[in-house]
């Protein structure tokens, strides 16, 4: 068994609020993704449920599903195993 190492960012889309100078706060948004990236930190991701294969591109789409409802502003999961791969969910965005 082996570990892996992933650079996950998060496009959001929304109205910036006029007084505030930002569409949601960076705080608001780990608070909300903690749950979701709790059950992928340091397990065997073939264990957690929906992810029996977990290749970039599913584990991607899974946590665009998960976390879009958590953050209904979510556009797009991008995931970076190296500096030279990435993979994004939806790809169309």
């Amino acid at each position: 068994m082996h570990g892996h190492s992933f650079k996950i960012s998060l496009t959001l889309l929304g109205e910036t609020d006029a007084k505030l100078g930002w569409v949601i706060d960076y705080n608001e948004i780990k608070l909300k993704m903690k749950p979701l990236l709790e059950q992928l930190d340091h397990r065997v991701l073939n264990e957690v449920p929906g992810l029996e294969n977990p290749t970039t591109e599913l584990l991607a789409k899974w946590l665009f599903e998960k976390g879009v409802k958590v953050l209904p502003l979510l556009t797009q999961v991008s995931i970076s195993e190296t500096q030279d791969s990435e993979c994004c969910y939806p790809a169309d965005v």
